[in-house]
């Protein structure tokens, strides 16, 4: 919130609004005249938006991934009038505890891992027909994990026996299948978010998103981004280091005039959370919040 430098009658969009904590958070300091955007693409996360926006007419809800945020700023009229964004990465408490919905190794359930559970494929229906060597490539990608073909193997010659339908039974497959243990950390943590990333893409909805939030920032409006993982960390990051220093001219280049600068200005170092808040959150251990202002 602090990071957000909120004003009484701004214009904030709160891009995975989840249950709510964040926005409520917001609307706290908001005045009569502010305005709440909320976006998720996860169909409960918005009917909860919704439920709460007909008590409160500040807060606008949409159903959808912050990728297509443009498309959603261009309907309001709010391009370039954002005076914050923010945007929290990654799965929600709410989506990891229900075993229903697939994401997480601790609680079996359906292999769903869809964030919107209404479309797309999900991790079920991709496992049943990928080969060996995708899936190693999105094992190793977007999970960083070394034993990526070990696992891959595994889970091909499992799927000949039987269809992967169930969190607990990939669980047990790539537990089996790892040799070495890290410490404090199941088996099949790694193999899990890189499906989970793979089926909702999600570092190119990041990437998408990131640009399209400061196209719709007002000039001094802020982005603050909260990340899970060193992927998403390293691509915000990179994003906001790149959005800073402008138009890059090679050294060895003759340039006359002035060259323009970036449309981010970086706003302190990356945050990660203090050991009371861990205590109090354990899912926040891994969280790293980065800032930026928008110049021009």
């Amino acid at each position: 919130m602090h990071s957000l430098r909120i004003i009484p009658d701004g214009i904030y969009l709160d891009g995975t609004f989840g249950r709510g904590g964040h926005a409520a958070a917001i609307l706290k300091r908001l005045g009569v005249q502010g305005r709440l955007y909320a976006m998720d693409k996860d169909p409960q996360a918005i009917a909860e938006a919704r439920r709460r926006s007909a008590d409160d007419g500040r807060l606008h809800s949409y159903h959808g991934s912050f990728a297509g945020l443009r498309g959603m700023a261009e309907q309001e009229k709010i391009v370039g009038r954002l005076n914050g964004v923010l945007l929290d990465l990654d799965v929600s408490s709410p989506q990891l505890d229900d075993a229903a919905r697939g994401f997480s190794f601790l609680h079996d359930g359906q292999l769903d891992m869809r964030m919107d559970n209404s479309r797309g494929e999900s991790a079920a229906q991709w496992l049943a027909g990928v080969d060996e060597r995708t899936l190693a490539e999105v094992i190793k990608r977007y999970g960083e994990e070394r034993f990526a073909k070990r696992i891959a193997r595994a889970l091909i010659a499992a799927r000949k026996q039987t269809p992967l339908t169930r969190t607990g039974q990939l669980a047990e497959l790539v537990a089996a299948a790892v040799p070495i243990r890290e410490k404090g950390k199941h088996p099949a943590t790694r193999t899990f978010q890189a499906l989970r990333i793979f089926i909702n893409h999600e570092l190119e909805d990041a990437e998408a998103g990131l640009q399209q939030a400061v196209d719709a920032l007002a000039p001094g409006g802020r982005l603050v981004v909260i990340s899970f993982h060193s992927l998403e960390d390293r691509l915000v990051k990179r994003f906001m280091r790149r959005e800073s220093r402008g138009v890059e001219i090679p050294p060895d280049l003759p340039v006359t005039g002035t060259v323009g600068q970036g449309r981010l200005r970086l706003i302190g170092k990356a945050q990660k959370p203090g050991d009371e808040e861990i205590k109090a959150n354990p899912r926040a251990r891994s969280a790293m919040l980065r800032v930026a202002e928008k110049v021009v």
